[in-house]
């Protein structure tokens, strides 16, 4: 992610005393993302990357810890965080909420094919069937409220037309908002940025730290928005039909859910519309940025406007 937060070689090799994973060789910070502070660790034991919570204070983290564990260790590819010698999987740097967890082998995927796209769906399934007994929650944190808070402060930036455009989107979901739809714990940002591959084979999914209680289709949405679409926005039909079928090999669709499942596209079409203009016109300082094009996401939501019920 964007480093918001400068750590030392001296401050970094004293955090690493508490933990069982020898001695710091070198560090880096990762650029691309936004919210976190995220480092490339390599120790004398192996690779590592530690990230620093920008977002939330320090006890709200052990939720995002706890869910991070329990799906890797319900074998869903992903990296499990890293204990300390006293058994916690949290501590302080630099005044902030600080993890680490083992670096996975693989890459994100610029364009990903049907295979990948299959295989994303057979994972998020899977993690929707088991977050049902999952013993912790808490809600979405950029869930509709967020986004009439959000619209507020950015609208004096937009011109009139996408001015009418969100205004008309958000009085559209207003009318879905309380929908008795499954629900459970979702990843909520799964891009294709938080899913490393080599070839087809998926090494890791990451970057759980949207992680709520919410609806799973809203999650599906998310994940199908940025994995099938092209370059102007339109859906490629074969990537979307190959990742549902991934996932309702493990989940099934209810009849509401199908109903509805243009109403979710939109929803995550606004969402991220809304996280990208205020990122741009609300940025924070960091040492290095990632600001991501909102215009992406506007013709993404305008393309799902003409997407019809199953």
């Amino acid at each position: 992610m964007s480093v918001y937060t400068t750590v030392t070689h001296l401050q970094l090799s004293e955090f690493l005393e508490h933990y069982q994973i020898g001695q710091l060789v070198s560090f880096r910070g990762i650029s691309a993302g936004i919210e976190n502070t995220n480092y490339f660790v390599t120790t004398t034991t192996g690779e590592y990357v530690l990230t620093l919570f920008e977002q939330y204070p320090y006890d709200q983290m052990p939720f995002f810890l706890e869910w991070m564990a329990y799906v890797a260790e319900h074998e869903i590819p992903s990296a499990h965080p890293m204990a300390d010698k006293e058994g916690h999987y949290l501590r302080r740097l630099n005044e902030k909420p600080a993890a680490l967890v083992k670096k996975l082998r693989g890459q994100g995927v610029e364009t990903p094919n049907a295979a990948q796209c299959h295989l994303i769906g057979c994972a998020m399934g899977y993690m929707h069937t088991i977050s049902l007994d999952f013993p912790y929650s808490r809600p979405n944190a950029r869930g509709p409220r967020w986004w009439l808070i959000t619209a507020k402060r950015v609208l004096p930036y937009l011109s009139s037309t996408d001015t009418d455009l969100l205004l008309a989107e958000l009085e559209y979901q207003s009318c879905y908002r309380h929908l008795d739809l499954p629900r459970g714990i979702i990843h909520a940002d799964l891009f294709r940025d938080n899913a490393l591959f080599e070839g087809n084979q998926l090494c890791g999914i990451i970057d759980f730290y949207y992680a709520c209680h919410d609806v799973f289709l809203y999650d599906v949405a998310v994940t199908i928005n940025d994995w099938c679409s092209l370059a102007n926005g339109q859906l490629d039909e074969k990537r979307m039909h190959a990742l549902l079928d991934g996932y309702c090999r493990q989940r099934e669709l209810t009849l509401i859910e199908y109903e509805v499942w243009p109403v979710m596209l939109r929803a995550a079409a606004l969402r991220f519309w809304l996280s990208r203009l205020q990122d741009l016109h609300f940025p924070r300082p960091g040492e290095m940025t990632h600001i991501k094009d909102p215009n992406e996401f506007r013709n993404i939501l305008l393309a799902r406007l003409k997407i019809k019920p199953w």
